[in-house]
């Protein structure tokens, strides 16, 4: 998408969230992979390396082989402690600080949304958060980092500290059902929201992608942020085809500044003003000019 139209679409979206009383966002993978974190479902995703039969919750617990090959794989590939948010999480986190969000539903496990500033009361989980691991028998929970130094340590296969029961990260693995309150809870938001924001997901993992169904039932406005498209993209009233990141910034600065018109103007005003050249200036303030200019270099 060209930046004209982007700018346009971005200025239509701009209206639908400065008007609407609850805004919920809907983030999938191609916010995260903007981050540099792998997805799983895409031409070099991880499913392309990996067997996902290997990542079902009854292999998991029967098997302590595959205990130790998943935590090799997430101590390495799936956790990037190194990740940062992107400005897709930014501007999202944004949308919170001017007052236009009402929480985001995630189906991403990197804790990414808080980081960048949204409360984390506010952010619901759909498939977990892997910054935790929680023991199967007590229930303790571990911060991730934590464990990921036991691994570096040499454990293969580390287990509860308090009750040696075996910890899993804190994500839902297949077969496994997602979290009944959480989901609930997600449900409530999206149907009684007047705007509903997809960014990033191709809205193909289930029952996730059930939330837009939900906003658009309970008479929500539909935006869509996506590089492909969706079986939603009919149901939407705009559809942006571009990155996350790119899209959301050119969105919330024109809410920004639609928000505020009195900074936005401000900040016009000081672009277009001009800064008086030095042979405009008196031959006293040239020379302090000038000798500012030499104690800086």
């Amino acid at each position: 998408m060209d930046d004209k139209n982007l700018d346009a679409l971005a200025e239509k979206v701009s209206d639908l969230i400065v008007e609407a009383r609850k805004v919920v966002v809907f983030t999938g993978a191609g916010v995260s992979t903007e981050s540099g974190i792998p997805d799983f479902r895409g031409p070099d995703g991880l499913w392309t390396k990996f067997d996902p039969e290997d990542f079902t919750i009854d292999k998991f617990l029967r098997s302590a082989e595959t205990r130790r090959q998943q935590w090799r794989l997430l101590s390495g590939e799936l956790i990037t402690g190194e990740a940062k948010p992107n400005p897709a999480h930014y501007a999202i986190a944004d949308l919170h600080r001017l007052g236009k969000l009402d929480c985001v539903i995630t189906q991403n496990v990197d804790n990414l949304h808080q980081a960048a500033g949204v409360p984390d009361a506010q952010v619901f989980e759909l498939h977990g958060n892997m910054r935790r691991v929680v023991c199967l028998r007590c229930r303790r929970v571990y911060l991730f980092e934590k464990i990921k130094a036991r691994l570096a340590r040499g454990e293969d296969s580390p287990d509860c500290e308090v009750c040696h029961g075996i910890l899993k990260p804190d994500v839902v693995f297949f077969g496994e059902p997602l979290p009944e309150r959480t989901v609930e809870e997600a449900t409530v938001h999206a149907s009684n929201c007047d705007l509903f924001l997809v960014i990033g997901s191709s809205l193909v993992v289930y029952p996730a992608a059930y939330m837009p169904s939900y906003a658009v039932e309970g008479g929500a406005r539909l935006v869509i942020i996506n590089l492909s498209s969706t079986d939603m993209d009919d149901r939407a009233a705009i559809v942006i085809r571009a990155r996350a990141g790119d899209a959301m910034t050119k969105i919330v600065e024109k809410v920004r500044n639609k928000l505020n018109p009195a900074s936005a103007s401000a900040q016009g005003r000081l672009r277009g003003a001009q800064v008086p050249s030095s042979k405009s200036l008196p031959r006293s303030c040239q020379e302090r000019g000038t000798k500012g200019v030499r104690s800086k270099n």
